[in-house]
């Protein structure tokens, strides 16, 4: 094999050198190194998106914080419908979400996503089976998105429905199969890297935790209850092993301020975990592997403060830093949460 050295070969101008192609060794102190491991890790992830809200009427508004870090929320973009009580979920690269549309809220059932790591507005991937509002939540695997419905299309019954998707193909959703208890504004969507669980709702209040193993079809199995007893208006989320479940009401405004967890791969009741830092309904949650964020929601005051904690560990909350606006019933999504792995 002959050595070429193209570091002494240019241009007639000088302004550039060769392009080189087909199969190439170099050697030297220096050189060139690629890119190796999963396309979707290069360049970092780790942000936690909050989509919509109420304050004091349903929004568009789309920001985000990196959760490794503390500080204020970004603005990323707006979304395609005005919207609130929604429910997010995401793969490590596309995020996906429903909510209520307009205020007063009407029901619909598009489906909205974005490219987490950009920034800018949301697209249309697709509709739910039905027109619905009020959703129980969302989780995946990565792979597959599932949806549980909420309210029928007139507001008059709760549904069991779940719905599928596959995140990285835009088209309608397909019926999955039923939760264990037709209900409504749980919003208490996470993820294992297998199962997608659901956490209290509405019809009337509940307090059952559902779970789903996401790449299968079925309906959902009765995993326990959550240990803050009737549960409507929450949020969850979780790393590959923990779901937390925080913010929660038992039917007045801003009476959740307990946090409890479940490990994901057994069944059982909810332990407490510790407390938020003040008593919040309907605010959006987000993890990675370390950490649980629960940003904006109301006590009954609409507040913009997003805060975490540890997984791995127990206690209480600590501020991260504050949304771009006061404002509840956001749905919240992250590129790093636990039906991802970690």
């Amino acid at each position: 094999m002959s050595e070429f050295r193209i570091d002494q070969i240019k241009s007639q101008d000088a302004s550039r050198g060769p392009d080189v192609a087909g199969i190439t060794t170099f050697t030297g102190t220096s050189g060139i190194v690629m890119p190796s491991g999963d396309t979707a890790y290069r360049g970092g992830r780790g942000r936690f998106v909050m989509v919509g809200g109420f304050t004091p009427a349903a929004l568009n508004t789309m920001d985000y914080v990196t959760i490794s870090s503390t500080g204020n929320a970004v603005d990323f973009g707006d979304a395609s419908i005005i919207l609130y009580m929604g429910a997010g979920t995401a793969s490590s690269t596309r995020g996906l979400f429903h909510g209520f549309e307009g205020s007063p809220a009407s029901r619909n059932n598009q489906i909205d996503y974005i490219t987490i790591q950009s920034t800018g507005n949301s697209f249309d991937f697709g509709d739910l089976t039905k027109q619905s509002q009020g959703s129980s939540g969302a989780s995946s695997d990565g792979i597959r998105a599932v949806f549980q419905l909420g309210w029928n299309s007139d507001g008059t019954a709760s549904l069991a429905d779940i719905d599928r998707v596959t995140i990285a193909t835009l088209g309608n959703a397909s019926y999955f199969g039923d939760l264990t208890v037709a209900r409504n504004t749980g919003k208490g969507g996470f993820s294992s890297p297998t199962r997608g669980f659901f956490a209290g709702g509405q019809t009337p209040v509940v307090n059952t935790i559902d779970y789903v193993t996401i790449a299968s079809t079925g309906d959902a199995v009765d995993f326990g209850d959550i240990a803050q007893g009737a549960y409507r208006e929450g949020t969850g989320c979780s790393n590959s092993t923990r779901g937390l479940m925080a913010s929660g009401s038992s039917g007045g405004d801003g009476d959740g301020q307990t946090i409890s967890y479940i490990t994901m791969s057994s069944s059982g009741n909810s332990i407490t975990f510790g407390d938020l830092s003040a008593d919040v309904e309907l605010a959006a949650g987000g993890a990675s592997a370390t950490r649980g964020l629960f940003g904006g929601g109301t006590t009954p005051v609409k507040i913009n403060t997003i805060s975490y904690v540890t997984i791995a560990t127990t206690g209480d909350s600590v501020d991260f830093g504050d949304r771009t606006i006061n404002v509840y019933g956001a749905a919240g999504l992250t590129d790093a949460h636990g039906g991802l792995g970690d």
